[in-house]
Formats: structure tokens, sequence, C-alpha cells
């Protein structure tokens, strides 16, 4: 017997001006303490699809498991125990594991191109979709005063083969912000979203936040 509160979690991947500030990743309990044997047990432990190796505990010392998440996917983990007749029992569990970046410019006239890979490291179904949600904001030049000007900017999200298959044009006005919302089904190449300053004098601001989100299909809870 093995419970578990939560099967989903998002890993969230921070950048600040185009470098890599910080991951937040998932952990994920698993509980075997209600399990119950006529042998002693020796081993609790969770198997990874793929070659990672598995998480164990020794009875003796835990019944509690903790399994870290640091890439997006569908896992199908296993839970399992063993007693000292080396007999096993398998419980299959589903784990849902969603990604967001969350990307941060601060002041630029060349935004640093955004790199989105929807591929899972481990194999498995590929997210439904990538999901955009990119915000650019034109600053006043001097605060309360003005005396900048509009920016002109194209969104554009690249294929693998260097093909735009999403663009956006944007006009921002000195002192607002444009933003572009945008979602694309191609989830099985690596992508690239870049933002072209057309025109302009006045340095900008970027604020985008990208989803990787997949299919529900992990399994229900079961605490």
């Amino acid at each position: 017997m093995v419970n578990y509160e939560q099967t989903n979690g998002t890993v969230v991947e921070s950048y600040v001006d185009g470098e890599h500030v910080s991951t937040t990743n998932v952990s994920l309990e698993f509980d075997f303490s209600k399990t119950e044997s006529d042998n002693q047990i020796v081993e609790f432990g969770i198997d990874f699809p793929g070659d990672r190796e598995s998480a164990a505990v020794d009875p003796d010392t835990s019944s509690n498991v903790i399994v870290e998440f640091s890439k997006h996917g569908i896992y199908d983990i296993v839970a399992y125990a063993i007693d000292d007749n080396n007999r096993r029992e398998n419980v299959a569990v589903t784990i849902r594991i969603d990604l967001i970046i969350e990307w941060s410019e601060q002041s630029t006239h060349e935004p640093s191109g955004l790199s989105i890979d929807p591929i899972p490291k481990h194999g498995g179904p590929h997210p439904v979709a990538i999901f955009i949600d990119s915000t650019v904001e034109n600053p006043e030049l001097i605060e309360n005063i003005g005396g900048g000007r509009e920016v002109e900017i194209t969104w554009r999200l690249y294929d693998q083969a260097g093909e735009a298959c999403l663009v956006r044009n944007g006009v921002v006005e000195e002192g607002g912000e444009a933003n572009w919302e945008a979602f694309h089904y191609n989830t099985y190449e690596v992508h690239e979203l870049r933002i072209s300053y057309d025109e302009g004098q006045d340095n900008i601001d970027v604020e985008q936040s990208i989803s990787l989100a997949y299919e529900h299909l992990e399994s229900e809870p079961n605490p």
C-alpha cells in the first residue's frame, strides 16, 4: 500500500537578462507506512522510466520516499516494496510535470532569444501546446515627464528549420506596454521566441512567461 497526495507539479525556470538564474523543481512524496507483509520488508522505493536510478529507503529508518523532478514530461513510475524473500510488489503511478519559463529583461534595445524545448527528455507523450504570454514595456524616458517616443517591435516564434511559424507586430507608446498571448501546437521541435526592435530610440523592458502543458494523464491522488 502506497499513499500519495499529489501526482502533478510544475517546474519553474527563471531567466534574467538572458541568463538562467534558478530552477524550482517538483518534489513528490510517497508514503509506504500502511504496507503489510508476512515477511520482513527490506526496501521501499520508486523506479523511473529510462536509466534514472531508483529512489529507495530502508524501512527500518523511513517509510516515506521523496522524489524530485527537474524536467517536464509524463512519467510512468513504479512504487515497490521488497521483502526478505526477495518478493516484490509493484504499484504503477503516472506523474505529470509541466514547465513554466519566467523571462525578464530590463532596459534593452536587443532582446535575447528565448529557447523553448518541448521535447520530453525521457520519452513519452509530448506537451499539448506551447503557451506564450509576452509583455513589452516602454518606460517613460524621464519619470512623470516623458520625452521619449513610441517603439515598434515584432514578435516571432521560429521553428527548428528557422522558419517563423507565428508573427505579431506591436507598437508600444511611451509609458505604455504591449502584450502578446499565443499558443502553438508543434511540440515536436525546439523553438525560439525572438523580439525584434524595429523602430524607436527608447530602451524597453521585457517580461515573458512560457508554459508547456501536458494532457492530464496523471494518476488520481491516493491520500
